[in-house]
């Protein structure tokens, strides 16, 4: 099947052609005749599996544009609303429609002068409900899409959301997408759909084939130099590399500059405006590396992300799938690289069985790895390349004082000394370590078995041990720590962000196609 196959608009199919988009993903080819059909939606799938476009295509198809603000999406985070809507502005380029977000920490007054234009409003709840409840705007949308739902519950905005709905007309078409269904999600939907039709993308779909998954064993203070090693052997054009805590976003970040990278960090602390500016320069490739925790990397839509490094494993298999989501996008190929300890072996193991795919052992390449692949490489750039007529006269002059060979080793030195392999020769585990670590794993759970709930010695717990450094997550790190409105300006802390100054300034403009 193809997205022709859907019979969208002539300007719709335009920019889908022009985004190089041609065959739906699971999710957009089970939603997408639904949403056309005006009933509502319960979809059921993961960050990365292209919901945006499940719900935002048969949107754009239908509206009338009639001036008034027919469809409204409702995200938990702010970052998110800019990604939603720049992904309908690129859809509805050639449809000439206006979209406009709204969220916490900018400029009332422009958010509602952008809204009073624009056919797609893009919120989050805690802003949203402020200019319902004080009259700031009134809208009567068609249409209404809740994405992420499972994350606004956990980021506290359930009630906000109730709430909202009870500002919203009754006659209108509502499409709720979320990564899971927790009770609450359930009843939100019985509250708010009527007669809505379910769509659910099993983990056998959600894993994309696309994206090739792989991990190494080290110990904690290796962390550092295997990650260079691993850059310096696979060569990402540009990565993303994933922390638990911001604090070690910050470091990590640090270091990679220190070492020639270009490289920033993204965390819940940074202001709006930096994390606008950095998210900006990492789209347009000013940067190669961007250091983030996982909620502020959360719908981060950046379709040329060629390596996901797991620098520190998350603590279950939910935050994993989002970040391995960054990569392999658009049909394009991606790399998903752990580096785990000993001691994270365990929730390796545990998140490999829930996400229902496997995870490549592999052991760090040795500094004769990475010459011998940058030397192969070498040879095969010189071999393609094209003779440029404007260096036959420096070959020429340097002829009168070197034979050629002379001049093809100096020159292939020059070309290979930024090339130096630093750290260690070997680094990590090897396979037969690995495999060890597999075998120790399984006689301890067959131990355990005979007595009862025993979880096995505290050093290996899947929280990771105090000795390894690893900081431990809050006492309740699924969310419990409720924060309202503050949501939109804030990450929410189950990845262990602290909550960050309010940031001023203005911001959440509209885009015309």
């Amino acid at each position: 099947m193809e997205f022709k196959d859907f019979n969208f608009k002539d300007e719709l199919m335009q920019a889908i052609n022009k985004a190089g988009f041609v065959e739906p993903s699971p999710i957009q080819k089970d939603a997408i005749p639904i949403v056309l059909s005006g009933k509502d939606i319960v979809a059921q799938a993961q960050t990365g599996t292209g919901k945006t476009a499940a719900f935002g295509l048969p949107i754009l198809q239908n509206l009338r544009r009639d001036g008034s603000v027919e469809a409204l999406v409702i995200v938990p985070t702010r970052e998110l609303a800019m990604q939603v809507s720049d992904e309908l502005f690129k859809f509805g380029k050639f449809l000439d429609i206006k979209t406009a977000t709204i969220y916490g920490g900018t400029s009332y007054s422009r958010q509602i002068k952008h809204t009073e234009s624009a056919s797609i409003v893009i919120a989050t709840p805690g802003r949203l409900l402020d200019l319902l409840k004080n009259e700031q705007i009134k809208i009567s949308p068609r249409f209404i899409a809740l994405d992420e739902a499972d994350e606004m519950l956990d980021m506290g905005f359930l009630e906000d959301i109730k709430t909202i709905f009870k500002f919203m007309p009754t006659e209108r078409q509502t499409l709720l997408f979320s990564a899971t269904m927790p009770e609450p999600i359930k009843d939100l939907a019985k509250r708010i759909l009527k007669e809505p039709e379910f769509v659910t993308i099993t983990k056998k779909d959600v894993t994309n084939t696309n994206i090739a998954q792989s991990y190494y064993v080290v110990e904690e203070y290796e962390r550092d130099d295997a990650l260079m090693r691993l850059f310096d052997f696979k060569n990402p054009t540009k990565s993303i590399v994933f922390c638990k805590m911001k604090r070690d976003v910050d470091r990590l970040a640090t270091y990679l500059v220190s070492q020639g990278y270009s490289a920033k960090a993204l965390h819940g602390d940074l202001e709006q405006r930096q994390r606008e500016e950095v998210i900006k320069a990492f789209k347009a490739s000013t940067i190669e590396v961007l250091v983030a925790t996982d909620v502020a990397a959360r719908g981060l839509d950046v379709s040329d992300v060629s390596h996901v490094f797991n620098y520190q494993l998350p603590f279950d298999s939910e935050p994993y799938v989002h970040r391995i989501g960054r990569t392999g996008r658009g049909g394009k190929t991606g790399s998903a690289v752990s580096i785990v300890t000993p001691s994270e072996f365990r929730s390796l193991q545990k998140i490999q069985s829930s996400i229902g795919a496997m995870m490549e052992a592999k052991v760090v390449p040795t500094i004769d790895d990475v010459k011998n692949k940058k030397h192969t490489g070498f040879m095969e750039n010189i071999k393609n390349q094209v003779i440029d007529p404007a260096v036959c006269d420096i070959i020429d002059s340097l002829k009168e004082d070197f034979d050629l060979s002379t001049i093809a080793y100096k020159l292939a030195t020059i070309l290979t000394e930024k090339d130096q392999v630093k750290g260690k020769n070997k680094i990590g585990k090897t396979h037969q370590d690995i495999a060890t670590l597999i075998e120790r794993l399984k006689n301890d759970r067959g131990g355990n078995s005979s007595r009862g709930r025993s979880r096995g010695p505290r050093r290996d717990n899947d929280r990771g041990p105090r000795r390894d450094g690893d900081s431990r997550p809050p006492r309740n790190d699924s969310g419990a720590s409720r924060s309202r409105r503050d949501g939109d300006a804030r990450a929410p802390r189950r990845d262990n962000d602290s909550r960050p100054s309010r940031p001023r300034g203005e911001g959440g403009g509209s885009r015309r196609g």
